[in-house]
């Protein structure tokens, strides 16, 4: 059943390559790229609490506080990482015209309306194309952007062949909630950085090679897990279930860095913003119920 692991790593390898193109290729707007967010975090959300974390307690049935504290290093880690590395940001180019810019803490920037003119009475916000604002992408580096999400894509392809090691024996398709899940972020990811390098005027060249180099980061941490499984000194149920719950830890991470900010900061579009939320989480809880995973201790 490996074959459909490393099918999964070249979709995934393709979803981010055709996502780092997506900002020369299609007019992106903040509302697309909100409703996309929602919906991903979503996913990412219901794929940690519902099927990463309660493998790992599975795994680890007789000490639970090893894979809860796993899990609050994983938050921890990937909330450090973004402190310093400042890399969590989807919308480098904002429309300028009637938008300011909000930069969080994490290094998230959020727009939301300014009180508006005569002349864009009639404009909605949300709808406005992103254009690129190269007084925001001084403020940032394409290759601590790259670095920070590099380290993070390679946690996702150790938290995809974990989630696949512990699924495959009792599944029809293992890991298929975390491979969702990260398939559809890793778009968003390669996009960020394609984007800021373009604003910082690098050459097509240059965004190219480094959205395939970023593309094949998640299989390498697939890869680096598979090395290490056939090792039962280095992947024990314990090490699989820390493992684990450190992925559960980074995907909650994630999802809510990406949740919260609109809660506070953005008035519009509520009501779509949540249903695309509630819809992912009910995908993830409904791939569980599909393929029939049960979490008993």
């Amino acid at each position: 059943m490996w074959e459909i692991l490393v099918a999964y790593c070249v979709f995934i390898v393709l979803a981010s390559v055709i996502g780092g193109t997506l900002p020369s290729l299609v007019t992106l707007t903040h509302r697309r790229v909100q409703l996309t967010l929602s919906f991903v975090s979503g996913v990412m959300l219901g794929v940690a609490l519902l099927h990463l974390l309660p493998h790992s307690l599975q795994q680890s049935p007789q000490n639970l506080d090893r894979p809860m504290l796993a899990c609050l290093c994983g938050l921890l880690f990937m909330f450090l990482l973004i402190r310093c590395f400042h890399f969590h940001h989807h919308e480098f180019e904002h429309a300028h015209s009637g938008i300011h810019e909000h930069h969080g803490s994490c290094g998230h920037h959020h727009s939301h309306p300014k009180q508006k003119t005569d002349s864009e009475s009639t404009m909605n916000q949300s709808e406005l194309a992103i254009l690129p604002a190269p007084e925001i992408a001084k403020n940032f580096s394409w290759l601590g952007l790259a670095f920070g999400l590099g380290v993070h894509t390679l946690i996702d392809g150790l938290a995809l062949a974990a989630a696949f090691s512990a699924e495959r024996l009792h599944s029809v398709i293992p890991a298929l909630g975390t491979f969702l899940a990260i398939v559809l972020h890793k778009p968003l990811d390669a996009m960020t950085i394609t984007a800021l390098m373009r604003a910082k005027k690098a050459t097509f060249r240059q965004q190219t090679a480094i959205n395939l180099i970023f593309a094949l980061t998640c299989p390498i941490g697939a890869i680096l897990f598979a090395l290490s499984i056939s090792n039962p000194v280095l992947m024990g149920p314990e090490v699989l279930s820390a493992i684990l719950a450190f992925s559960a830890g980074v995907f909650l991470c994630i999802s809510l860095g990406d949740l919260l900010p609109e809660v506070h900061f953005h008035t519009h579009d509520r009501i779509r913003l949540s249903l695309m939320l509630l819809l992912g989480i009910l995908i993830a809880w409904g791939i569980d119920k599909l393929l029939g995973h049960s979490h008993s201790l």
